[in-house]
């Protein structure tokens, strides 16, 4: 039997593995459907990556790297080439590849680290022809960079998400004309450092309130047509359209966290980040089992990721070694005033020494404002923000003392000055 089994060998993955091991834990496995531990982190090869982790700028590989290098320093089993198909109420977790076949192992505790996909054309019903050329800004990102292939010359990109901003600036550096990058909302749904290394940089514009309301063409894409959006009711504006001719439309427009194992196992999830319902120490409603990184809720920076990981792997280890805890009074954490959603969705006063760091997304571009986290009518902590935006995850440190004097619940709101 594992002490721990953890399922996805990206940045999540691989950093829960390195805690665990330092937390004590003694036979350890990781379990990568890939053929290399990395995750996506293989495919960014653009900097940025560990400025808040590491305090230096790496690229995605090298980030990656840090984190293997410090894997091989320790015994922890690495299963590469490796599909988990199931994890039962037990524990037990049902996995296949080419060099072992079908296997079921056993662990005391489990973390879920499977990551994230992208939103397809077919979950946007784009009206027009179904010609080739329309890929995932993800895809195109790994034809480029790993496979040595350019998906298209002339190219629009559906969604501002950070991916797509990316591959604007990838794919002008290559060689092609990108004509616009086009976003359904009044905001873009990237990071504003992405949006200014990658577009306003380059002279590309991004028109906000628009969309794709036809791709035209017959084998290839050769021209998609783009509309202005009413801002209430997000439907396209009669006489507002605009004609691109192009032969690629890459689409950015949002990730979906890869939860089908956890669904499959009675896993509680949230409707609103499509993860699991997880308590201040990432175990989920299934005792034993953990989740992090973009399993639980899309992240926009890896070092995020890499810390919810590290919080993940040391409750599993405290799990293994002390069994379940026997849980007090639970603190619903519940949202308000633009706030979208919270991770963790609940908390165990009780349970807690330190302060609790609570993530979270608004809906709407914030000024300078406030958070605000109360009890009933009682306001318990206030943190002022100078800017917010959907497309940047936001944290806070709530103390325990604060949490402790809470009754039944507390509301974490947005409120702007």
């Amino acid at each position: 039997m594992y002490d721990l089994i953890i399922i996805g060998g990206g940045p999540a993955g691989l950093a829960a593995a390195v805690k665990a091991k330092e937390c004590g834990l003694k036979k350890v496995m990781i379990c990568e459907r890939s053929t290399e531990l990395g995750g996506i982190l293989n495919q960014c090869i653009h900097n940025g990556f560990g400025l808040t982790y590491f305090k230096e700028e790496l690229t995605g590989p090298e980030y990656a790297s840090r984190f293997i290098d410090m894997l091989k320093e320790t015994d922890v089993e690495v299963r590469t080439d490796t599909m988990v198909l199931d994890i039962s109420p037990e524990k037990e977790v049902h996995m296949v590849s080419p060099a072992m076949g079908y296997r079921v192992e056993k662990a005391k505790a489990v973390i879920l680290a499977m990551g994230c996909r992208e939103r397809s054309r077919g979950a946007l019903s784009i009206p027009g022809t179904r010609p080739a050329g329309v890929y995932t800004a993800g895809a195109a990102q790994k034809y480029v960079n790993i496979d040595g292939y350019l998906p298209g010359r002339r190219v629009v990109i559906l969604g501002s998400g950070d991916i797509g901003l990316i591959m604007a600036r990838r794919l002008t550096l290559e060689g092609c004309k990108v004509l616009a990058c086009v976003e359904l909302n009044e905001y873009s749904s990237g990071l504003n450092r992405n949006i200014v290394q990658c577009l306003n940089d380059y002279d590309i514009p991004l028109l906000l309130s628009h969309t794709v309301t036809n791709i035209s063409g017959d084998r290839r894409v050769e021209r998609v047509t783009v509309s202005e959006v009413d801002n209430k009711t997000k439907q396209p504006i009669p006489g507002t359209e605009q004609y691109f001719d192009c032969d690629t439309l890459l689409l950015s427009v949002g990730l979906i966290p890869e939860n089908e194992l956890s669904r499959d196992a009675g896993i509680n999830l949230d409707p609103r980040t499509k993860g699991p319902y997880v308590y201040d120490n990432m175990e989920t409603s299934l005792p034993g089992v953990f989740a992090c990184g973009n399993v639980l809720h899309v992240h926009d920076l890896v070092d995020f990721v890499t810390q919810e990981a590290q919080r993940a792997a040391a409750a599993a280890a405290e799990y293994v070694k002390k069994g379940q805890p026997e849980r007090g009074e639970v603190l619903d954490v519940k949202t308000a005033g633009g706030v979208t959603y919270t991770v963790p969705q609940q908390i165990c006063p009780a349970d807690l020494e330190g302060d609790t760091k609570v993530s979270f997304r608004v809906n709407r571009v914030f000024g300078k404002s406030r958070i605000v986290v109360s009890s009933g009518d009682r306001e318990l902590f206030t943190q002022k923000k100078p800017f917010m935006m959907p497309g940047e995850m936001q944290n806070v440190m709530l103390p325990a003392d604060i949490l402790k004097a809470a009754e039944d619940s507390i509301t974490v709101e947005a409120r702007e000055d």
